[in-house]
């Protein structure tokens, strides 16, 4: 075949095109389970950085400190054909908040329990997400870290920085008045308020916005789990001074 004819560079375009999709479609297989593992250390590993932990294990960490993923629907745990931990926030978000099923992670650490909350909302350019976790109130916040795919570096990428997730820990969620966090202009002043970032207004919105829609599916169970912790502790503390008395 002459080499330098129309048909032989054709061939030759069309061979290397086979052989080069078929060389990915194989790397791609043979990587997938590696990718998929690596992605579940990875969020294992985001849902602890919520409580303040970091290990180079964090399968194993990750199995010691949290003690139940729960699938919440309409303020109760439900049976899922979905595991909490496989649940994918970015459907669950598309549903009404009242209809969505949502994962919760509860975590035993140094005698305190946490409640760990998935969050999944939209930025300026692209999905933005993360993870907050409570005290054993149910309604203060421990820690939060977000994260984003594409915001502007400078401007709204600066959610995924310390400086504006310092802000959370210690701020309420529920509140009579407002369920979730008023992000504000560099004027927060109450505990359910932090400042905004400037320059990445719309991206601090999203980051409130995606408070509030997330909260909302919890919100029935995390008060009803606060109402009979303090029942509980109640009759314990009836219990123990009636014992006291007796002695």
């Amino acid at each position: 075949m002459d080499v330098n004819s129309n048909r032989y560079t054709y061939l030759f375009s069309i061979i290397m095109v086979v052989i080069v999709a078929v060389l990915l479609s194989v790397a791609a297989t043979v990587l997938k389970p590696f990718q998929d593992a690596n992605m579940v250390l990875e969020k294992k590993s985001n849902i602890l950085a919520s409580i303040g932990l970091v290990s180079e294990n964090p399968d194993s960490l990750f199995n010691s400190v949290i003690v139940e993923q729960l699938v919440i629907r309409s303020g109760e745990v439900i049976e899922s054909e979905v595991s909490a931990f496989d649940l994918d926030m970015a459907n669950a978000v598309k549903v009404p908040s009242n209809k969505r099923s949502v994962p919760l992670f509860v975590a035993t650490y140094q005698d305190n329990t946490y409640y760990i909350l998935p969050l999944r909302g939209k930025g300026l350019w692209g999905p933005i997400w993360g993870f907050i976790s409570l005290q054993s109130d149910a309604n203060t916040i421990y820690g939060a870290s977000f994260n984003h795919l594409k915001e502007t570096p400078g401007l709204g990428a600066e959610i995924s920085t310390a400086i504006f997730q310092d802000q959370f820990p210690g701020k309420i969620i529920f509140s009579d008045s407002y369920d979730g966090i008023e992000v504000r202009k560099g004027d927060a002043r109450t505990n359910q308020q932090v400042d905004g970032i400037s320059g990445g207004t719309i991206t601090s919105v999203g980051v409130q916005y995606m408070l509030e829609d997330c909260l909302i599916p919890y919100k029935a169970y995390l008060l009803k789990q606060v109402a009979e912790s303090t029942v509980e502790t109640h009759i314990e503390t009836l219990a123990d001074s009636s014992n006291t008395n007796h002695e």
